[in-house]
């Protein structure tokens, strides 16, 4: 087989301490909140293992999945920026108020947050513009440090900086090509009109991974048009080259 088959882009974590948070709840949340129960008889939508989800943005594909927790027995503990919370707030977040209820938390960008009952805090940032945000996680007891930033419109001095000081950073590797959408006949629209910068070319974010020493290095986020996903292809040996790994359903890291 040529490419695996995966879900949409989510990241499940939890420290040392403490319990599992989602981040980012992705249509195929049921799926991926399954694989936490670890073997034991809890329905993952009713009863979630899981403390709480983070919104890096508003995108249908990181949000959609907060509907499957609408028959969750306690309100939905939800944390993101406060414009996040704002464009979901008519939508999403009206309708799981009729059902579980939901327990909003701002996260300020910069200033990081302790999560409850964890040895986890979170710090959020800007991801290249305005609208897409990072995390960065903090293990307060092991020191551990894992950047994800699954919608990054560009690569400034500032997320350099985060990335270097991580141990792991899962980053977006939606698209290879700038015009890769349009090469196919599928849309006009280019990688930064969608706020992803591309991994190939001048400027391009595979340029700027190899070079950083100290973490490892995940694409997460991957279009179903992009290259990479073909393991025998030359696009994914030069993204092994550059010493950047493809993320794969059920990856599973421990710092």
């Amino acid at each position: 087989m040529r490419a695996r088959p995966r879900t949409q882009s989510s990241l499940a974590i939890r420290g040392v301490e403490g319990p599992w948070f989602l981040v980012n709840a992705s249509p195929d949340a049921r799926q991926q909140l399954e694989t936490l129960v670890d073997g034991r008889d809890v329905d993952g939508v009713r009863a979630p293992p899981i403390a709480g989800v983070l919104l890096t943005d508003a995108e249908i594909d990181h949000t959609a999945g907060l509907l499957l927790l609408r028959e969750s027995t306690a309100p939905v503990r939800v944390f993101g920026e406060a414009g996040v919370e704002r464009v979901l707030e008519d939508t999403l977040l009206r309708m799981l108020e009729r059902f579980c209820g939901v327990e909003w938390t701002v996260l300020e960008p910069g200033q990081p947050l302790s999560l409850a009952a964890s040895s986890l805090s979170v710090e959020s940032f800007p991801a290249g513009d305005d609208e897409a945000t990072g995390f960065v996680f903090r293990d307060g007891v092991t020191g551990g440090v894992v950047t994800y930033a699954p919608a990054l419109a560009g690569m400034d001095g500032g997320v350099l900086a985060r990335f270097a000081a991580s141990d792991l950073v899962l980053v977006d590797g939606t698209f290879w090509r700038e015009d890769e959408l349009a090469r196919l006949g599928i849309s006009q629209r280019s990688a930064h009109d969608m706020g992803h910068i591309p991994l190939s070319g001048p400027g391009g974010s595979l340029e700027a991974l190899a070079v950083l020493e100290r973490p490892r290095k995940v694409l997460v986020h991957i279009n179903n048009t992009n290259p990479i996903l073909l393991e025998d292809s030359p696009e994914r040996e030069l993204v092994a080259r550059s010493g950047v790994e493809v993320a794969y359903d059920g990856l599973e890291v421990e710092l």
